[in-house]
């Protein structure tokens, strides 16, 4: 062992300059990168000649004299792969074989120098200039893509309009008024299918489309009244008064609020017990008839909401009116009942009414997502024929929602699906009406 930082390594045969530095303690390092024995130190082995040599910069003149890289770069303690360029930046090189022996055994993690090699230094945002943003091209008006139709509105564009269209702001006449009253009984034995609904919300479709409008709440449950606004508690003057006591209709009618051109004759739960006292009364089937007929004004459309029953209050609904519209649920519990309610509308049209006809089958709750209303309406297009309205009323959570703000959904939401449905049911109705005018008094 030598007293000049070097060793001989027994392991290694050769001259005596083939020496092993102490911080590698591997045979066949070289500082510039080769396999071979390391370059010759630039100074002799003698200690005191090293401490001779004048330093600059903490470099010996004898190894910057000596001209060598590689001692340049020993004396530097850095080292540089032979087949690196000239003017690359020199970095450290790892003692991997002294640092296995020393370091504990840790998961391998990647050494800062590692890190800073694989990625780029990342530009100071604060000192960084802002680039400007490119400047986008001009769009080219003629170009349109395949993807839009030129014709086509945004889905809230088309909302807004449709809207426009069904609240009617102008209060022009646009669906044709009728030569004569039309008197339209809305019946069906079955509950839930939409008979108070389709009531509320055809007059009001009507109605603000410069029709006059009459409504009479026939059922004791009152939903009519609800759905119009119109109050119908215990002591308000209703259609209990006119069937019993014979109150005249224009004293027992109120002004719906908001809609033009529409009254309503509201029912409270007097009329729960109006079928029993109509037993003993003389011509008991005929009493709204003949209150319809004996009011002073002029109506346009009369639309009477029945009870789902087949009792005295439908039998007077039905005596009273000149056309039944039939709202059919798309489901098969609808289309049972059905044959019993055309069986009763030929009872009444043999003894009571001879002009009473079906005029209007209406498709309502259809789930187009179903087969089962496929195959009801499909059903009820081959038996009815042309009596059923295109317009099919779809399950809209906007007409479910409308009565609880005391509102039909024509002015609650009139740009839903369900209005848009309503109003076209109604202007399929009343054309059909101007094609073919319906003989009753005025």
């Amino acid at each position: 062992m030598h007293d000049d930082g070097r060793y001989d390594d027994p392991r290694v045969t050769g001259s005596a300059n083939d020496h092993v530095s102490r911080e590698t303690g591997y045979p066949s390092w070289s500082p510039d990168g080769g396999s071979g024995n390391p370059a010759p130190h630039p100074v002799d082995g003698d200690p005191a000649a090293r401490r001779d040599q004048p330093t600059v910069g903490g470099v010996s003149a004898g190894s910057e004299s000596s001209g060598s890289p590689a001692s340049r770069r020993a004396a530097e303690g850095t080292s540089r792969p032979a087949n690196a360029p000239a003017d690359a930046p020199t970095q450290p090189r790892r003692n991997t074989a002294a640092s296995a022996r020393f370091e504990p055994a840790v998961p391998h993690q990647p050494t800062p120098d590692a890190v800073r090699d694989a990625a780029p230094a990342a530009p100071d945002v604060a000192t960084a200039p802002a680039e400007p943003y490119p400047a986008s091209p001009a769009a080219d008006p003629s170009s349109v893509s395949r993807e839009t139709d030129v014709d086509d509105d945004p889905p809230l564009a088309m909302e807004a309009m449709r809207a426009v269209q069904i609240l009617n702001p102008s209060g022009e006449v646009t669906m044709p008024r009728p030569e004569r009253t039309r008197v339209m009984c809305v019946a069906n034995q079955k509950g839930g299918v939409g008979k108070t609904t389709t009531t509320v919300n055809l007059a009001v479709a009507l109605a603000l489309h410069g029709n006059r409008v009459l409504v009479i709440d026939l059922d004791p449950q009152g939903n009519a009244s609800t759905g119009l606004n119109v109050p119908h508690h215990t002591g308000v003057p209703d259609v209990y008064d006119c069937l019993i006591n014979s109150v005249p209709l224009d004293d027992v009618a109120q002004a719906v609020e908001g809609i033009p051109n529409l009254w309503c004759v509201p029912a409270t739960i007097d009329l729960a017990g109006a079928e029993i006292e109509l037993v003993s009364v003389v011509a008991r089937e005929s009493r709204l008839d003949r209150a319809i007929t004996a009011y002073p004004g002029h109506f346009d459309y009369v639309f009477i909401d029945c009870p789902p029953s087949l009792g005295l209050l439908t039998v007077n609904a039905l005596v009273a009116a000149q056309e039944v519209l039939i709202p059919i649920q798309c489901e098969y519990y609808a289309l049972e009942g059905l044959n019993q309610l055309i069986n009763n509308i030929n009872l009444v049209r043999q003894h009571l009414n001879p002009r009473l006809e079906v005029s209007t089958i209406l498709l309502t709750m259809y789930d187009r997502r179903t087969r089962l209303a496929d195959a009801v309406e499909q059903d009820v297009r081959n038996h009815f024929g042309d009596k059923v309205l295109q317009a099919v009323i779809p399950r809209n959570v906007r007409v479910s929602e409308a009565p609880s703000y005391g509102q039909s959904v024509m002015t609650y939401d009139p740009g839903s699906r369900g209005a848009t449905s309503y109003f076209e049911a109604a202007q399929e109705i009343a054309e059909r009406g101007a094609m073919e005018p319906v003989s009753r008094n005025a």
